[in-house]
């Protein structure tokens, strides 16, 4: 009988440590990672958009401190695919993208053992820019430039999303700061000066997809 109970008592210690994990305590300070899938598109004035999908690489990792059980905030450091598509003609399409890092400021509200909403504001490094052309859908140039001038390096935006209770997070973030650095100017020839990105007024908008983003993990810093 003894033997019985202490395998049952061992098959159930799983169960058991899982559900002490998950009993939240306040105030709470802990770390959470995970990654983004974006559905992006640029507000470019006088062009025809194409939605943009970049699951990769796009990892967040979030320093959260949470008060109580209806309010937090939270900090961190992230690495975003930021980026979008746009026509120059109806034969050629410019598919351009950053590697941002940023760091995030957001507070939470709600239930944050269940659902609740989120917002803040991020202050991007773009320190990779990637473009391509596209004529009749055949590729005919592209080129990777880090610390480029063609784009702004410093981009400022701003977040608003909500979680839900299965742990999967919506977001919409816009960038106020413009994509391209318009006085940039290139020099093809002795003499020639052009500026190819001077009317492109292109602010990235994008709608993202989390999973378990802000889970409470192994990783906590203190509890009381």
């Amino acid at each position: 009988m003894k033997k019985i109970l202490l395998i049952a008592f061992i098959l159930q210690l799983p169960f058991f440590l899982q559900a002490q994990k998950q009993v939240s305590t306040y105030p709470n300070t802990y770390w959470s990672s995970g990654g983004e899938w974006i559905f992006s598109g640029g507000a470019v004035e006088g062009v025809n958009n194409v939605v943009r999908w970049a699951p990769v690489i796009n990892l967040q990792n979030f320093l959260n401190f949470d008060s109580n059980e209806n309010f937090g905030w939270f900090t961190g450091i992230n690495l975003r695919n930021v980026g979008f598509i746009f026509d120059e003609t109806p034969q050629i399409r410019k598919k351009v993208r950053t590697y941002n890092a940023g760091v995030p400021l957001g507070v939470k509200f709600g239930n944050l053992d269940s659902q609740f909403f989120f917002a803040g504001y991020e202050l991007e490094w773009a320190f990779n820019y990637r473009e391509r052309t596209f004529v009749d859908e055949r590729r005919v140039d592209r080129f990777n430039v880090w610390f480029s001038d063609r784009v702004n390096r410093w981009q400022s935006s701003f977040f608003a999303g909500v979680t839900l209770p299965g742990g999967t997070s919506i977001k919409v973030k816009y960038y106020p700061t413009e994509f391209f650095n318009r006085d940039f100017t290139v020099s093809p020839d002795p003499g020639v000066f052009i500026r190819p990105y001077e009317n492109l007024r292109a602010n990235v908008v994008y709608v993202s997809l989390s999973f378990n983003v802000f889970s409470r993990g192994e990783f906590s810093i203190g509890e009381n």
